[in-house]
């Protein structure tokens, strides 16, 4: 059951102070029904599911490789539209702990970017071949503790939009931000989201419990 809220799709389980949420980011050229069809495949039967929507289908114009000056007003918007998003769900009284980013290319982007400019303890960051934004990485940016929040971040080696290079910055900032990040490099993947990916994601939205 899907309902459209403001640049919205959200599905699953109705929300309360008490829920787990899954925020699920787009790619460059995709919607956000299309980002949720991937919740079939992750144990997320008692999520919440939040899908925005970028205005005609890009969160910002250019690579993420690109000055940020180029991708602006754009970028800061989607970064305010997520900020709008998580902090309405702050509001609503689930904790941080219990909300999930999951994003796919530029929504992987555009999701680690947001993450690290507001960090704090989440559930985890599902980082499907994306990385932090900009020609140069502006650190001064990035504020806030992770405080042991899981982090899984993939890309292809090569690929054709997220050099390894970008990734291992990416995991170089988020551990000493307080991380526990997994990192994940393919040898000739092609763009697109592997069944391991997917296997360790679910690690992290279900974790084994201790018995």
């Amino acid at each position: 059951m899907y309902t459209h809220q403001k640049n919205v799709i959200t599905a699953g389980k109705p929300l309360t102070p008490d829920s787990k949420v899954l925020v699920m980011v787009h790619g460059r050229g995709a919607t956000a029904q299309s980002i949720l069809e991937l919740a079939n495949h992750l144990p997320v039967e008692e999520f919440a599911l939040f899908a925005p929507q970028a205005t005609q289908h890009s969160w910002y114009p250019y690579s993420f490789m690109a000055p940020s000056e180029q991708n602006q007003p754009a970028l800061d918007s989607a970064l305010e539209q997520l900020d709008t998003l998580v902090n309405g769900l702050l509001t609503q009284g689930v904790k941080s702990e219990n909300i999930y980013l999951l994003g796919f290319s530029q929504g992987a982007c555009l999701s680690s970017e947001y993450a690290t400019r507001h960090a704090k303890r989440y559930g985890g960051l599902l980082l499907f071949t994306g990385g932090l934004i900009g020609q140069q990485l502006e650190t001064s940016n990035y504020q806030g503790d992770f405080a042991g929040t899981p982090v899984l971040i993939t890309t292809g080696d090569p690929d054709p939009h997220v050099p390894v290079s970008r990734v291992e910055e990416t995991v170089a900032i988020m551990e000493k931000m307080g991380a526990k990040v997994t990192q994940k490099i393919y040898k000739g993947r092609p763009h697109t989201i592997l069944q391991e990916e997917i296997n360790l994601a679910k690690e992290i939205l279900s974790p084994a419990t201790v018995s």
